[in-house]
Formats: C-alpha cells, structure tokens, sequence
C-alpha cells in the first residue's frame, strides 16, 4: 500500500499537476465507489469467496476487513487518477477513439455472455455482470473522457500486475489473497484471477465518472 501510494504522493505538489487541489473530488469520487465495493467486500468475505492471509496483515479488521484491505481502495485510486491526470496533461489534444462506444458495446457484450454462462462462480458473475452494465452505460451516454479513461486502464496495468501480484503471491511465499477456486474461471495472469483485472476497470470507471462529475 505505502509502494502504491508514494510516488503519486510525493508529485502531488508538482506545479504542472498540481495534484493536491484535486484532492477534494478525488475523495468524493472514491467514498462513491467505496459504498458500492466495502459492501460487495464484505459481503464475498463472509461467503467464503476470498480470504485474507493473517501472515500478511497487522490484525485490525473493520467489518471483517483488514485495514489494509480498506486503505486499498484508497490508495489505488489515488495513484490510478494520478495516472490519469498525468496523462492528460502531457497528451492534451488526444482524440477520442473513433470506436470508443463500439468498444464499450463489445467489452460489456463479452462480459455479460461469460457472467451468464458462469453464473454459477459468484467472483466472475457479479463482476463481470457489474463491469459490463457500466461499459454498456459509457456507451449509451458517451461521456467526453470515455478514451481518457481507457488510456488510463491500459497504462494502469503495469502497475496493477506489480501490485496485485504482490498480493495474489506472484513473488511472495503464499497469497495475501487467497481466492474460492469455485468462485472463478481460473483464467491467471502470473498468479492474478482475470477477475481482479475487470474488478479493478469497475473500480476505476466509477471513480473516473465521478471525479469527472
């Protein structure tokens, strides 16, 4: 969490960003996503779809949350929409993709058809079912930043296989998550469910719309 969250930190007071003004939205846009995904968190730890190795936390649970897993929804918004107003301020003029509702009607089709054919997987159901009523959404209403956004994501990736495969034991001894293998496709990129890279676009695409609001 502290790796997460350092470098955006620390260039929050550069004066081309000037990060540190946005820091209002910013929390109003993550305590908007957060009372969607605490509740959700919450809810698929006490049904036993994932579980937090104690090796790995100090001990303090809210809600049967680690504290860890709370700061987690704050720092990596934080460091993601620094991603993203880093990106528009050295790419200003990028044009919205010429299929950017196209793409959005692809990625939410593809996601509901795997939800309902594993609707039976509680992880990928509801996230893949959530994920694509949201990209179906965007590309409905078509909202300005719908390419920035995507830009975002992509480049977000690099850090999300670092992070979540710190934390889903890519180079650790054991997980710090450890998932239901009942509840997923079983589809890992390095030791990370494909779930968690669809659940992270959800979390994103939230905080991007508000913050964007």
């Amino acid at each position: 969490m502290l790796f997460s969250l350092s470098y955006p930190l620390a260039q929050s007071f550069e004066s081309r960003i000037s990060y540190y003004t946005k820091w209002k939205k910013l929390a109003l846009a993550t305590i908007a996503m957060m009372l969607l995904f605490v509740p959700w968190d919450i809810w698929f730890t006490k049904l036993g779809v994932w579980q937090f190795n104690e090796r790995y936390f100090l001990g303090l649970k809210i809600w049967h949350l680690p504290i860890e897993e709370w700061l987690f929804f704050i720092f990596i918004p934080f460091a993601c929409i620094f991603i993203y107003e880093v990106l528009n301020y050295f790419f200003p003029n990028q044009k919205p993709l010429k299929n950017e509702v196209v793409i959005s009607y692809i990625l939410a089709l593809t996601l509901f058809s795997i939800a309902f054919i594993n609707f039976d997987k509680q992880y990928t159901f509801v996230c893949f079912l959530l994920c694509g009523l949201a990209l179906l959404l965007s590309g409905i209403f078509k909202p300005i930043w719908l390419s920035k956004f995507f830009r975002m994501y992509l480049v977000s990736l690099i850090p999300f296989l670092l992070v979540n495969g710190f934390l889903t034991g890519s180079f650790t001894q054991e997980p710090v998550v450890i998932y239901n293998p009942d509840e997923i496709l079983g589809i890992r990129i390095l030791n990370i469910p494909i779930e968690d890279s669809i659940y992270n676009m959800l979390m994103l695409l939230i905080v991007v719309f508000f913050y964007e609001r």
